[in-house]
């Protein structure tokens, strides 16, 4: 197991300061939000439960809020062990604390959030969720903490070292990052999300043919990824060619042939 970076509070305290940058990781989550609500597989009698989460998503998604969350409430109670009604409603309320600026929707939406983890600590979306909002009432510490014992405790799990390392990325250090990317990636070598995002880090690093052979090794996983595609597009257009492979334990692979995204 790799153990991430120390946490450095003065370092984080420090970061906070970096406005511009976290501001930018915070409308990502709100817009992967908006499109992301989930809903949940329809098993047995969950299927009530699955109708009133979809109808709620679809609701949220053209702008009909409050009805929305009186969906995702109905749903909670047609099958209260169902985790994405807890996240959904957490959305709902994180929205509205932003908007509304009323404390208790931001302690509502922290008390789903928590909810939600309890019946299901894997829960990506709202591992991420939670962070967020932690980050924006100052409570970098307590996110960072978060991520890391869900890292230590499934240590054969890819996910919580990548939302780590996005966490780090936003906070400045890139090195904690590539760290929890790369050991992301010895787990699962074609997780698309860790090779995305560490082909990010590498072209911020000038890196560019390492980074494109990340990013088309990420395709190659998942090819619904059209804003990857465009970046690779670019590159290639700017005589970008890319670079064989490079796993996490070093090994070299060729790249694949280069691909036309339409």
């Amino acid at each position: 197991m790799v153990t991430a970076a120390p946490f450095n509070r003065c370092v984080v305290n420090s970061n906070r300061q970096q406005g511009s940058q976290l501001r930018r990781w915070r409308i990502e989550w709100y817009f992967a939000t908006a499109a992301g609500l989930l809903t949940a597989m329809s098993t047995g009698c969950s299927w009530m439960s699955t109708g009133e989460n979809s109808e709620g998503v679809r609701m949220f998604q053209q702008g009909y809020y409050d009805a929305a969350a009186g969906k995702f409430r109905t749903a909670m109670q047609n099958d209260p062990n169902n985790p994405d009604s807890y996240y959904n409603l957490a959305a709902y309320y994180h929205r509205q604390g932003k908007l509304q600026q009323h404390p208790s929707d931001t302690a509502q939406a922290e008390s789903y959030y928590r909810q939600c983890l309890d019946h299901d600590p894997n829960h990506i979306a709202c591992r991420r969720g939670l962070a967020v909002l932690l980050v924006e009432q100052g409570r970098s510490e307590e996110a960072f903490k978060m991520l890391e014992d869900w890292s230590t405790e499934n240590p054969s799990q890819p996910a919580p070292k990548i939302e780590l390392a996005r966490l780090y990325e936003e906070f400045g250090d890139k090195s904690a990052a590539t760290e929890n990317l790369t050991a992301a990636l010895t787990i699962s070598p074609n997780d698309p999300r860790a090779l995305a995002a560490l082909g990010k880090l590498r072209e911020e690093s000038g890196d560019v043919n390492q980074a494109v052979a990340n990013y088309q090794r990420s395709l190659m996983v998942n090819r619904f990824q059209p804003e990857l595609a465009q970046r690779v597009n670019a590159l290639q257009a700017a005589g970008v060619t890319g670079a064989p492979y490079t796993t996490a334990s070093g090994t070299r692979m060729v790249s694949a042939p280069d691909a036309t995204f339409r």
